[in-house]
C-alpha cells in the first residue's frame, strides 16, 4: 500500500513538520468551520482488493477504509506524530521486551470489550502462514514468528506474545528494536473481536471495529459502487469525528472523479488526474493543496521475468532505469507535483538523502543506457516487448505512455503499457504472480520510518515484495539497522541497505508523489496528512 507511521519531525523539501497538514479551506470552503455534525462526507475511493480484514489489506483503497473503522494501540496525527490510543502504556527496559497495558472502556461496535486477547489473537491470526494474510510479515520482528510463518507450521501462536490479564499483554522481539512501538498504529496491528474468528470472510465484508467510524449496516459495502460508514457513537479516542460519516465512492476513472469534484458531487480528492494538474488550482481557488507526502511510485520488474535475472538482468534493470527521463515526465505530465526519486523511500521521511552511492542509476543517461543494454544483449539477445502493467482507473496511462516511449526511443526496443481495468485486479495479479510483466507499484508510508518502506517491499518474504526479490546481505543490513541503538549507526546501515537496492534495482524508482488535490464547496477544515490521505474525521460539511 500501503503503500503507511514514529514520533519524528517530517522533513520534506525544506519544510518543517506541521506544514504538511496545514491546508484548510478558505472563505469559499462551505460552512467556515461550523457544519452539520450529521452530514456525510463523500470521499474519493476505489474497490478494495480483498475483504476488509486488517492483516489482509495491503493496498490503499481498502486501507483508507480499514483505518477509519479500527483503532490500534497508538495512532498518528496529521504530521505523523505518535500518540497512545487504545494503549495506556507500552513499557520496556531493554527495547526487546515490552509490556502493553490497555485503557479502560474500549469496545467494538458489537459491544464486545477490547482486551489484550483482541490484539494477541489478531496478531497470531495475521502471522500464521496457513491463513495467508498479505500483511503477515509485519510480525516478523516478534519472537516465534518464524515458526508460525513456516510453510507447514507446527504451532499456531507466536511465543513472543503472552496475555497477562484482560488489560495486559507482553511482546518479546527477536532483537532489541526501540522504535517498534511506534509502528503499532498501522493496520496490521489492529485488534479483532472474537466474532471475527467465527467466519473471517464474512467479517471482512462487514467488519466490526473499534475506530471513529463503523459500517452503516448490512450491505454498506456495495461492491464497485461505494462503502458507507457512519460515526461510532462509543468511540472516545484521538480521532473523534465532527461529521456524520464517510461514504467512499468508487471511481473507475480519475477524470470522472475530478468532474464530480467540480460539480460538488464528491467532497475531497487527494490526487487530481494528469489532465487537470495545470488547471486544478485555478479551477478550485482556495480549495486545493500541493504538498509533499510520504509516497513513492516505482516500476517493479519481477525476478522471474525473462531477461531480467542474473548478470543479464542487472544490466537490463539499470539500462531501463537510465532510459527514463524523470525530469521531463514530472514537469510535462505532472506540472512538478512529482519529484524525481533518488532512493526507495520518501523525501518526506527522517534520514532521507539524495547522496547514496549508486544514485546515478536512477538518473537519465541515454548513452549509458544503450551501452548497458548492448552488454546485456551480448549475454542473451532481447526479444519481445517490455511492458509495464498499470490500472486504468488511477490516472496512470499518461505517465506509462511517456515512460515506455522514453525506453523505446532510448533503447530501440518495443515498449508499451499494459492496461488492467482496476486497481484491485492489478493487485490481485501482482500478489498471485500472474501478471507476466513489469508493473506499476509504489508505497505510501505505514508509519514514518524508512524501515517500513524497505522491509515490506524488498526484504525476503516481505508483505508487498511482489517481485520476489531476495538478497541476504540486504536482509542482514536492514535487520541490523532496526536493532541499532545509535541513531547515526542506524542511518548508516539503512543507507548501506539502500545502496544494495540501487545496485540490484528490484524495482525502478520513479518519483515521490505530492498530495495534489482539492475539495468541494460543501466542506471546510480539510487537511491532508503526512501520508497524503485526507483527515476525514476533522472535515465539516
Amino acid at each position: 500500500m500501503r503503500i503507511t507511521r514514529v514520533a519524528a519531525a517530517l522533513v520534506a523539501a525544506g519544510l518543517a513538520a506541521g506544514t504538511l497538514a496545514a491546508c484548510t479551506s478558505g472563505d469559499d470552503g462551505g460552512n467556515g468551520g461550523g457544519g452539520d455534525g450529521s452530514a456525510i462526507i463523500n470521499a474519493y475511493g476505489g474497490e478494495p482488493q480483498n475483504p476488509l480484514i486488517p492483516t489482509n489489506t495491503s493496498e490503499n483503497m481498502g486501507g483508507r477504509v480499514v483505518d477509519v473503522l479500527f483503532a490500534g494501540l497508538v495512532s498518528y496525527d496529521a504530521e505523523g506524530n505518535t500518540e497512545n490510543e487504545v494503549a495506556e502504556s507500552i513499557e520496556t527496559e531493554d527495547g526487546q521486551n515490552f509490556t502493553v497495558t490497555l485503557k479502560d472502556g474500549w469496545t467494538f461496535t458489537n459491544g464486545e470489550p477490547v482486551t489484550a486477547a483482541s490484539f494477541v489473537d489478531a496478531w497470531n491470526y495475521g502471522a500464521l502462514s496457513t491463513n495467508a494474510q498479505l500483511q503477515g510479515s509485519f510480525f516478523d520482528p516478534i519472537q516465534g514468528y518464524d515458526e508460525v510463518a513456516a510453510e507447514n507450521p507446527t504451532v499456531d501462536t507466536m511465543s513472543g506474545l503472552q496475555v497477562v490479564d484482560e488489560k495486559t499483554f507482553t511482546i518479546e522481539l527477536k532483537q532489541p528494536e526501540a522504535a517498534f512501538p511506534e509502528r503499532l498504529g498501522f493496520a496490521a496491528y489492529y485488534p479483532l473481536p472474537a466474532a471475527a474468528f467465527e467466519d473471517m470472510e464474512a467479517f471482512g465484508e462487514n467488519p466490526i471495529g473499534n475506530g471513529p467510524y463503523m459500517m452503516a449496516g448490512e450491505g454498506a459495502w456495495q461492491h464497485n459502487v461505494r462503502i458507507d460508514t457512519v460515526v461510532n457513537p462509543d468511540y472516545d479516542g484521538n480521532r473523534k469525528a465532527v461529521n456524520g460519516g464517510v461514504a467512499f465512492i468508487m471511481y473507475s476513472s480519475l477524470d470522472t472523479a475530478y468532474t464530480d469534484l467540480l460539480a460538488d458531487n464528491v467532497d475531497v480528492l487527494e490526487v487530481v488526474p494528469p489532465s487537470a494538474v495545470t488547471t486544478y488550482q485555478s479551477d478550485l481557488p482556495d480549495r486545493n493543496v500541493n504538498q509533499p507526502s510520504a509516497t513513492i511510485e516505482t516500476v517493479t520488474i519481477p525476478q522471474n521475468l525473462p531477461h531480467f535475472s542474473g548478470e543479464e538482468g542487472v544490466l537490463r534493470r539499470e539500462a531501463i532505469s537510465k532510459a527514463i527521463d524523470r525530469d521531463l515526465v514530472t514537469e510535462q505530465i505532472y506540472n512538478n507535483t512529482r519529484t524525481p526519486a533518488k532512493d526507495f523511500t520518501s523525501q518526506a521521511l527522517p534520514g532521507w538523502t539524495d547522496s547514496l552511492e549508486g544514485v546515478d542509476k536512477v538518473e537519465f543517461d541515454a548513452e549509458g543506457a544503450k551501452e548497458l543494454w548492448a552488454q546485456a544483449d551480448a549475454i542473451a539477445p532481447f526479444s519481445g516487448t517490455f511492458e509495464i502493467a498499470y490500472n486504468g482507473d488511477g490516472g496512470h496511462k499518461e505517465w506509462v505512455d511517456a515512460v515506455t516511449n522514453s525506453i523505446r526511443n532510448t533503447l530501440g526496443i518495443q515498449a508499451q503499457g499494459k492496461e488492467i481495468a482496476t486497481f484491485a485486479q492489478l493487485r490481485t495479479e501482482a500478489t498471485n504472480r500472474t501478471i507476466g510483466s513489469a508493473f506499476r507499484s509504489g508505497w505510501q508510508g505505514d508509519y514514518p520510518q524508512q524501515y517500513g518502506f524497505l522491509a515490506q517491499n524488498y526484504q525476503t518474504g516481505g508483505s508487498s515484495n511482489d517481485g520476489d526479490y531476495s538478497n541476504p546481505e540486504f536482509d542482514r543490513l536492514l535487520r541490523e539497522s532496526a536493532g541499532a541503538t545509535d541513531a547515526d549507526q542506524q542511518q548508516q546501515l539503512t543507507n548501506q541497505a539502500q545502496e544494495i537496492l540501487l545496485n540490484d534495482l528490484p524495482a525502478v524508482p520513479l518519483w515521490y508523489r505530492n498530495a495534489a488535490g482539492a475539495w468541494s464547496n460543501n466542506v471546510s477544515d480539510v487537511q491532508i496528512d503526512w501520508q497524503g490521505i485526507p483527515v476525514y474525521n476533522e472535515m465539516t460539511k
